[in-house]
Formats: structure tokens, sequence, C-alpha cells
């Protein structure tokens, strides 16, 4: 009974795939045709069948620009990004996007040993940064037994301070995925939607106005109470916005 479920579910998967491969071709023939609301229409329908991918959210980014949606251009072309972070068509037209957005927020620099840090983190994902602490791990215990069994003064002094190197560097090397998990966590980005959004010192419509916000511009969700949602600009600047002004990029 249950191969038969699997192979039910891997011919709907397949046929799934063909139908959606079939609308992204017609809604990119929408779209170099400039056709770009029937062609958003097409690409929204793959959306709804949960099926996510960089190079759809970058057709549906490039669709909303060429309509001047600077919130939805800018939001997709993020979502772009974080499936594929390095890719450069994507960077090229995500500046050609912020360059609509009304507000011109300074960036804070990190330096010092927070800037060093936070650097070498980002050098590798927390996986890889576990993966690396049990390599160095494993090649501590080989030490370890070469140590152990080697009868040679020379050897066992290498042995033993080969063992501890590797069982420091593991030790970092869990720390560094630990603190890469922790900035992972803590990142919640977010993008305003509302054409001018009315940032308050407290979660209420009562509290005075801190600032203003418009469309397009990325801030930080730091938390959340009942309909509100405490942000951070990158200038360090907090506040507090209505769920609905903005949209959360890490959902899928």
């Amino acid at each position: 009974m249950k191969q038969l479920i699997y192979i039910v579910a891997f011919l709907l998967s397949g046929l799934l795939y063909a139908q959606n491969s079939q609308v992204f071709e017609e809604a990119n023939a929408l779209y170099n045709n400039a056709n770009y609301t029937e062609a958003l229409e097409k690409y929204n329908t793959i959306l709804e069948t949960e099926v996510h991918s960089a190079e759809l959210y970058y057709n549906i980014a490039n669709a909303h620009y060429k309509l001047n949606h600077i919130a939805p251009s800018i939001y997709y072309y993020e979502k772009a990004l974080l499936l594929k972070p390095n890719d450069k068509d994507i960077k090229n037209n995500i500046a050609f996007a912020r360059n609509m957005t009304v507000d011109a927020i300074d960036t804070v620099p990190e330096v010092g040993l927070t800037k060093l840090i936070k650097n070498v983190t980002n050098l590798m994902g927390f996986d890889a940064w576990g993966k690396t602490a049990i390599i160095l791990v494993i090649c501590f215990v080989l030490l370890f037994i070469s140590y152990y069994f080697t009868y040679s003064t020379a050897k066992k002094r290498i042995a033993f301070v080969s063992s501890l190197a590797c069982l420091m560097l593991a030790l970092i090397a869990l720390a560094f995925a630990f603190h890469k998990f922790q900035l992972v966590k803590k990142d919640q980005p977010a993008i305003v939607f509302a054409q001018e959004a009315k940032i308050k010192s407290e979660p209420n419509l009562r509290s005075t106005e801190s600032f203003i916000l418009h469309e397009g511009t990325k801030v930080q969700v730091l938390d959340t109470v009942d309909n509100w949602k405490k942000i951070k600009l990158s200038d360090g600047k907090t506040g507090w916005v209505m769920n609905d002004d903005i949209r959360i990029l890490k959902t899928f």
C-alpha cells in the first residue's frame, strides 16, 4: 500500500512540475511581449502551488519593476537573493529597483573585533562549521590514539601537541557554528509595502510617531506584539510598525 502511495505521489509531482514548466514558459512569453500584468498572473499561479525558485522570484521581480511596483519588485529580488546570494543579475537589478525608493538610510559600519568575528563567522554556514568541528574532533581522537601507542618521545610530543591543537580548533569551529546559527535566527528582514508607514515609539496607535518610512525600504524585525512589529533600520533607529505595512522576506 505504501509503495502505491509513493508511486502516486511521484506521478503527481511529475505532472505538477510539467504543468508549472509550461506555465512558466507562457509567462516568459508574455513578459517578452511586454504583457507584464498577464505575465505576473501566470507566475503567481506557480507560486500558489508552493513551488519556489530564484528564477521564479527573479522574473516576478522583473515584471513588477517594469510596472513600477517599487515594494514588490524589491521584495521578490530579495527573495531571489536568499536562494542565490551570489547571482550577479539579481544584484544588478535590485540596485536599479532600490534607486526608486524614497528613504535614504545610512548604514552604521561595524568596526574592531565585532566586525572581525562576524566576517569569519560568515565565511561558512552553521552546518559547514559543524562539519568542520566534527572532522577536527575525529583528527583529535586519531592523533591522541597515535600519541598513546607511539613509543618515540619526539613522535609522542608531536602527536600530543597536534591533538590538542585539533581539539582547540574543534571548539572554535563549534563556537562559530553556534554564532552563525544565532545570526541566521536573528536575521529577519522585511520590506515596507505601505506607501507611507508611520513608525511608532510603542506598539499602539496612541503612541508618538518616531519617523516615517516609505515603500521598498528594508528593515529588520526584532519583536512582535499583537498586530505590531518592532523594527530596526540599518542606521540603528528602532520603532513599531503595523503588521500590514511590511512583509517578511523569509516566508516560503
